[in-house]
Formats: C-alpha cells, sequence, structure tokens
C-alpha cells in the first residue's frame, strides 16, 4: 500500500529528499507516485509534522 500526503503538507521538501525511489514529486504540490512507491515508510519518518499518511 503506497502511503499518501496530506493537505497539512508545507511543503519543505525533506520528504522528497528521504525518498530512495525517487517517488515524490513537486509540483503545484508534492504527491506521491504510488507505482514507484515502494512502501518504505521513510517519508512517514521524515516528515516533521505528520503529514504523509497510508492511502
Amino acid at each position: 500500500m503506497a502511503f499518501k500526503i496530506t493537505d497539512e503538507c508545507t511543503a519543505c521538501g525533506t520528504c522528497k529528499d528521504s525518498c530512495p525511489a525517487e517517488a515524490i514529486k513537486e509540483g503545484d504540490k508534492f504527491s506521491i507516485d504510488p507505482d514507484a512507491c515502494i512502501d518504505c515508510g521513510t517519508c512517514v519518518d521524515a516528515c516533521p509534522i505528520g503529514a504523509i499518511v497510508q492511502a
């Protein structure tokens, strides 16, 4: 099961920098590509405000 970034995201970029699969993309806001996500949870641990949850 992939993860998703909620509306609480402040776009700090910490999750993107931590993702070993490079599944987090930056656009109008950050998003996680569910096809690229390897379900490791590294982004969840990296997010300083807890804005990443299981989809």
